[in-house]
Formats: structure tokens, sequence, C-alpha cells
């Protein structure tokens, strides 16, 4: 006589013989493999490939007198007439070198770009760190149309840990009550899946990584 065996039980039995089997383990070292393959390419470089690639715009200058010209490029480019900057180490390069901008936030509502400071670059990704710490706070790097990032050398880090690295010991215990990182501009594809720059903040991200600062 068949025994008549429900759906239920037929899977049951199955889950049973497939538990009673031994099985070897495809990925027995999974926690100590990393997550990413090591990279011979120099920090500088893998964050340039990186930012480049999410539509962000990467500048390398040696000196002040470098991002200087090439700021002048870029306004005459994009025609800003409405430039902010409330960084005071930024804002003493700019005057020194006459170049113009706003200190303060009037007509902010008319900005066309701001400049400011960050805590870190991530190769990794291509990401900026910023934090509500500096003198720009927020506003700069998300209100005008265009974010002009100012780096030094030693802020280039490989990986989010090592950005929190350099945050720890800038900080201390007084870690900024706000940590941003903004990889390229602003984007969005929420209307018909069509990707749009700009939706949300800036549509362009411009990053100074320079080698002899102030």
């Amino acid at each position: 006589m068949q025994e008549n065996i429900t759906s239920k039980e037929l899977m049951l039995k199955k889950i049973r013989k497939a538990l009673l089997e031994k099985r070897d383990n495809p990925y027995p070292n999974l926690e100590d493999t990393p997550l990413y393959k090591e990279s011979e390419e120099m920090l500088e470089v893998l964050f340039a490939e990186q930012l480049t690639a999410v539509s962000g715009n990467f500048i390398y200058c040696e000196n002040g007198i470098e991002f200087i010209e090439n700021i002048l490029h870029l306004a005459d480019k994009y025609k800003w007439r409405k430039i902010y900057c409330w960084e005071p180490e930024l804002q003493e390069l700019l005057t020194e070198y006459e170049f113009p901008f706003y200190k303060t936030d009037k007509d902010f509502e008319l900005a066309e770009a701001g400049i400011t400071l960050c805590e870190a670059l991530i190769a990794r990704n291509g990401s900026v760190m910023v934090s509500n710490q500096n003198s720009a706070g927020r506003r700069l790097s998300i209100f005008p149309h265009h974010h002009i990032v100012i780096a030094r050398t030693g802020q280039m880090v490989m990986d989010l840990k090592d950005a929190f690295r350099l945050i720890k010991d800038k900080y201390g215990s007084q870690i900024p009550t706000m940590l941003s990182t903004i990889t390229g501009p602003s984007r969005t594809a929420d209307i018909e899946k069509t990707l749009v720059l700009g939706a949300h903040g800036p549509k362009e991200l411009f990053v100074f990584l320079i080698e002899d600062f102030i």
C-alpha cells in the first residue's frame, strides 16, 4: 500500500535530509577575507578615478598660485559672479590674490558657488567627508549649484575607517555632531528612472587637492 505524503511532509523530509548531509563550506575563511582587493595605485590616482566615475571633478595643484589660476579659469568658464567662502584661512588666500568672493551670507539665495574645506578625502570611493565644525557649516556644501572643496594631501586616506581615525585624532572626544560624506554631485533617478544631477544639491563638484597649502 502506497503511503500518502502531503506536499508539506515531502518538503520537510527534504529539509531533514539536507540537514543530515555533510556539506563543505564554500567560503571557509570569509571573515578573514578582505572586502576589497588591495590596490597598488597611489591614493591620489585612485581618488581621481573614483571621483570622475561619479561625475565629480578633480584638480591637483602644487601650491596656492596654481589653485588661484585654476579657480579663475572655472569662474570664467561658468560665469560665476556670486562665490561664497566663509573659511578664514581660505579667505586669507583668496584675498592675497585679490580673488572676489562673499565673506557673509548677503544675497545667499543667489549663490552660484561655495568654497569649503573638508575633513578627509576617501580614495576608495572618491568621497569627501565634511563636518559642521568648519566655518562653512552645511549650507555652502549643499545650497550653491557648484561646490568647490579644498583639501590638503595629508587629508587623503584609503577607507572610511581611516577618515574616522583622522577625525578622532583631530577632535579627540569632541567629535563633530554632523559628519557626512559627499560622493559626486547631487543626483536622483526617482522620476522615470532618469538620472538627474543637481536635484537636491550641487550639480557640480570640484575637489582641489593642494600639495603646499597654508
